[in-house]
């Protein structure tokens, strides 16, 4: 089942999984369990439509989906392979350190704006290379 779900990808950014992006919490006999990774986050029901597609295609139509908001998601759920695939797309995936610029590596950067291409993301530009890029913000 984490196979299958490992292959479903995150609406808004298609690179990386939904396990990837520590979405799925749980996989038991009976139920697979997600968090978004916040309360408002507009894909949610893309990616239980996503997550029950996939299920049934293989063969998991019993599984019930259900969607769990506490704890709440969190950046450190991301996995180290999910912040690399970030990086390689050239979002910057969030960290406890300086930003660094997914383009040339600089920790020449600064914020632009809170708001970025999603609302989980904010802007950010690098001193170094000019580059805008986004920040997969700390929650």
């Amino acid at each position: 089942m984490w196979g299958v779900l490992a292959a479903v990808a995150d609406p808004e950014i298609p690179v990386v999984s939904i396990v990837d992006l520590g979405i799925v919490r749980a996989v038991e006999p009976d139920r697979v369990v997600i968090t978004p990774t916040y309360t408002g986050c507009p894909a949610t029901q893309v990616i239980e439509r996503d997550v029950r597609e996939a299920l049934d295609a293989a063969g998991y139509r019993h599984l019930r989906i259900e969607t769990a908001l506490a704890p709440a998601w969190t950046t450190d759920w991301i996995t180290p392979a999910g912040r690399e695939k970030l990086r390689a797309y050239g979002i910057a995936p969030p960290g406890r350190g300086p930003v660094q610029c997914p383009q040339c590596g600089s920790s020449n950067s600064r914020e632009i704006s809170r708001f970025g291409s999603t609302p989980c993301k904010a802007l950010w530009r690098c001193g170094d290379c000019a580059e805008p890029f986004d920040l997969f913000k700390c929650h």
